[in-house]
């Protein structure tokens, strides 16, 4: 369960505080998604970033199955994002000096888990249609596949949470549809909480609650 509750982010500058996130406060569960669309500047970045505690909040509360990671010490924080959540970046970032079976691999390094992460991995890739690149570095992959390649990276661990930051901004259309296909389909199967940004009206489509941020604010459904 994924609870945010009157969420805000602002920066300090010579002229006094930015506001960046203003109370913004929703709640998904398993298997639940959510997609966020909005002008540029509106702050839908910097959300998920909050989301992913890859920055603090200002003010508010984020708890993942209970839990607050933004309370938790640095070593904590570090261990429980790996464990529980996913990124797929509009600019994937792979990387080149890894294989594409190696990139996926890359959250495992550091976890405690016995899981055979290997086969995972593969079942991952084979559902992205990359069995046949496993050994490939991202550059020898078009525009599309490299962001399959990400796509399987994200639920490798099974997090609780997938976060996406415009995963087809990059894509021509057939590209876009692709993944989009396979980012509900690995949302579905895992039962992850699920949260997109995007301009993209054809992927915002694909989702039942479609929500814009405005200024900061989130309009309710």
């Amino acid at each position: 369960m994924l609870e945010v509750t009157a969420l805000s982010k602002h920066y300090e500058t010579p002229r006094g505080p930015l506001p960046i996130l203003v109370d913004v406060s929703f709640s998904k569960g398993p298997g639940d998604s959510l997609c966020i669309m909005g002008p540029s500047g509106s702050g839908k970045s910097t959300l998920l970033h909050v989301l992913g505690t890859l920055e603090p909040p200002s003010a508010g509360r984020v708890t993942l199955d209970g839990v607050s990671p933004h309370a938790l010490p640095e070593r904590e924080l570090a261990a429980f994002r790996n464990r529980s959540i996913g990124f797929v970046f509009q600019d994937h970032f792979l990387l080149p000096q890894c294989s594409v079976i190696e990139n996926v691999l890359v959250p495992t390094l550091v976890s405690r888990d016995p899981s055979d992460h290997e086969a995972r991995a593969r079942d991952l890739l084979e559902r992205v249609g990359l069995s046949d690149r496993l050994d490939h570095r991202p550059a020898e992959l078009s525009g599309g596949e490299r962001q399959r390649a990400a796509l399987a990276r994200a639920p490798v661990l099974r997090p609780r949470l997938v976060l996406c930051d415009e995963p087809t901004g990059n894509l021509d259309a057939a590209s876009a549809g692709k993944v989009a296909d396979l980012l509900v389909e690995l949302h579905r199967r895992d039962e992850t909480v699920l949260v997109v940004v995007t301009h993209s009206a054809s992927l915002a489509e694909r989702f039942a609650d479609r929500r814009r941020l405005t200024a900061g604010r989130l309009e309710s459904p």
